[in-house]
């Protein structure tokens, strides 16, 4: 997407619609989810890891991360909302954090109190940073920003380490401090999904984790309880996943791959990843 990614998001977010932006960690998933129309996209920090062979334990670099995040954005035409870990350091690994996502048409991050290395929010074993810390990175990442309408995300993973009323207080401090949206990641129950909204100084994310910690009512009940955006990580992983692993036992046992259904022959499945622009760009070359 262009360089107004951030202020269509912000717009999308002043909407009287929920934000719903799935899971996506290469151009593959990316082309997926803007087909099936949703209005966003999430990177998932978790996706990119698996996609590089690696469990959510903070081996991914920050590199790595914009790197892919570029790749994304420049495939959509929708904006790109990206997990952007702990910042990678301190106050200034944050700067740079923030920049370099920027740069790379990435409309919203959001940063996290963990201590790095990290691990997924509905994983035990977490750490947190200082609360002033905390908010000393946000600070910075609020000033790093060279567009006002890139989005920063506020996520305290307080909850499953100290209690929930401590992961309030840390992302409305957070909020107090600049950001944007606020979000309270892996509540234990129904009732802390409600309450959240309710009790946050501000817009709220709700994280919707196949198989996490947290109990989740559908889209509809989400946008009623007044969140704006909800991200859904796994969206497209757990499918891949599950299709991966039934279509190779099929060839595996059969000795025949799964049969392409005829509305994705060979032709259609170029199509959708841009053929026809590139065979236009050649027409033009070509005619010149």
């Amino acid at each position: 997407m262009s360089n107004n990614a951030p202020s269509r998001l912000r717009e999308l977010l002043n909407g009287t619609e929920l934000v719903v932006a799935p899971g996506v960690y290469d151009g593959l998933t990316a082309r997926l989810v803007e087909a099936a129309g949703f209005p966003a996209a999430y990177m998932t920090g978790a996706g990119v890891a698996a996609s590089l062979g690696y469990p959510d334990y903070g081996l991914v670099t920050m590199n790595e991360m914009t790197e892919r995040a570029g790749v994304i954005a420049r495939t959509l035409n929708v904006p790109l909302v990206s997990d952007a870990d702990t910042g990678y350091g301190n106050e200034l690994n944050v700067t740079r954090t923030v920049r370099e996502f920027e740069a790379r048409g990435v409309a919203a991050i959001h940063l996290e109190d963990q201590v790095a290395p990290k691990r997924c929010g509905h994983l035990a074993g977490k750490q947190l940073v200082s609360l002033n810390e905390y908010v000393s990175k946000i600070r910075a990442a609020v000033a790093a920003r060279r567009n006002p309408d890139f989005l920063i995300i506020a996520r305290s993973d307080a909850r499953t380490v100290t209690s929930f009323d401590d992961a309030i207080e840390r992302v409305n401090a957070a909020l107090a401090a600049g950001a944007d949206i606020g979000f309270v990641e892996s509540p234990l129950s129904l009732d802390e999904v409600i309450e959240i909204p309710r009790r946050v100084n501000g817009p709220c994310l709700l994280n919707i984790v196949q198989g996490g910690r947290t109990p989740y009512p559908d889209l509809r009940e989400v946008q009623r309880l007044g969140y704006k955006l909800a991200i859904v990580p796994a969206a497209l992983l757990v499918s891949t996943l599950v299709a991966g692993d039934a279509g190779l036992a099929t060839m595996r046992d059969t000795g025949m791959p799964v049969e392409a259904p005829a509305e994705l022959d060979i032709r259609e499945l170029f199509r959708r990843f841009g053929a026809p622009e590139w065979d236009e760009v050649r027409r033009r070359v070509e005619a010149a």
